[in-house]
C-alpha cells in the first residue's frame, strides 16, 4: 500500500477548533467519518484530498441515526482521549435499525479480526452474487474464502481492484517469506473470477493519487462499506465499516462496482 497523503500540520493547527494528531506508526488512523449534531453520520472511503475528489473511485455513505452516531462518537472518544490506534475500536457491533433496516457498525482494530471473519463468512455463504471493490485483498480469512468461491464457480462473483497496488503487494510477499502462502490464493481469486484492475500511478514524491480507492463488498442483499481495505493491515488500522442489510442499497452498490470494473481491463498477474 502507498504511504498516506501528507498535509501541512501548521495549517491544520490553525483551524478554529481543537485538533489531535494520532500517530500512524505502525498502524494507520485510517478513518474518514464525520458525526454531526450527534444524530447524523458521514463516512466511507474518501480521504479529504483534492485527488480523492477528482481522480479516485470512492464511496460515501450518509446516515441519519442518533444511535449509530453515538457508536461512532464512542470510537472517536477512544482515539481522542488515548491518541492510540491500538486501543481504539472497542465498540458494540449490535445492529441498529435505520428506516427499518438493520445496520451494524464495525470498528478496527478493536473488532478487526471479527470483521474479517464476518466478511469472509458472508462471501462463503452467498447464494446469488458477490461484488467486491477493494484496492488490495490480503486478509487471510477473506482470501481463503474468496479463492474457494471463485474455484467452485457456483455464485456470480466479480470485482475490481487497483492493479498497481496488487502488484506491489505481490512483490512485498515475494520479499517476505512469511506471506508466500497468500500468493496462490490471491492469484486464484482474481483469475478464476472476472476481476478487473485499475493501472493507477505508482506512489512517488509529487505524483498524483489516482487509485481505485472504493472499499465495498456486496454479498446477496448485504453490503459492507467504509474505510476498510480487505487487507490484514486493515484489521490493525483504525477503520470503520457499515454492514447494511438492505436489498436496495446492495443493488445500488453492486451496480456501482460493475460500472467501475467495466472501465478497466482484466487483472493480469
Amino acid at each position: 500500500m502507498p504511504p498516506p497523503p501528507q498535509t501541512n500540520p501548521e495549517l491544520v493547527e490553525s483551524l478554529p477548533f481543537p485538533t489531535a494528531a494520532i500517530p500512524g506508526i505502525p498502524d494507520l488512523m485510517h478513518h474518514k467519518y464525520v458525526i454531526r449534531d450527534a444524530e447524523s453520520l458521514w463516512t466511507g472511503s474518501m480521504n479529504w484530498t483534492a485527488d480523492s475528489w477528482t481522480r479516485e473511485e470512492n464511496v460515501i455513505v450518509t446516515v441519519d441515526s442518533a444511535e449509530l452516531a453515538a457508536r461512532y462518537g464512542e470510537d472517536f472518544e477512544q482515539l481522542w482521549t488515548r491518541r492510540d490506534v491500538q486501543h481504539s475500536g472497542k465498540v458494540d457491533t449490535a445492529p441498529v435499525l435505520v428506516d427499518g433496516k438493520p445496520v451494524r457498525p464495525w470498528f478496527c482494530p478493536g473488532r478487526g479480526d471479527k470483521l474479517a471473519h464476518r466478511i469472509a463468512k458472508a462471501i462463503g455463504t452467498a447464494t446469488r452474487r458477490i461484488r467486491i471493490a477493494s484496492p488490495v485483498i490480503s486478509s487471510g480469512p477473506i482470501l481463503g474464502t474468496l479463492a474457494q468461491v471463485a474455484t467452485d464457480g457456483k455464485v456470480d462473483l466479480a470485482g475490481v481492484v487497483d492493479s498497481t497496488q496488487i502488484h506491489e503487494v505481490l512483490r512485498q510477499w515475494e520479499m517476505n517469506g512469511n506471506a508466500s502462502w497468500k500468493e496462490p490464493l490471491l492469484r486464484t481469486a482474481l483469475t478464476r473470477a472476472p476481476f478487473t484492475g485499475k493501472h493507477s500511478t505508482p506512489y512517488g514524491p509529487g505524483t498524483v493519487h489516482d487509485y481505485m480507492h472504493a472499499k465495498v463488498t456486496v454479498t446477496d442483499d448485504i453490503a459492507f462499506v467504509g474505510s476498510f481495505n480487505l487487507s490484514h493491515s486493515g484489521e490493525l488500522n483504525a477503520e470503520n465499516v457499515l454492514e447494511i442489510a438492505d436489498p436496495a442499497v446492495a443493488d445500488r452498490l453492486a451496480a456501482f462496482i460493475d460500472e467501475v470494473r467495466g472501465r478497466y481491463p482484466g487483472i493480469d498477474l
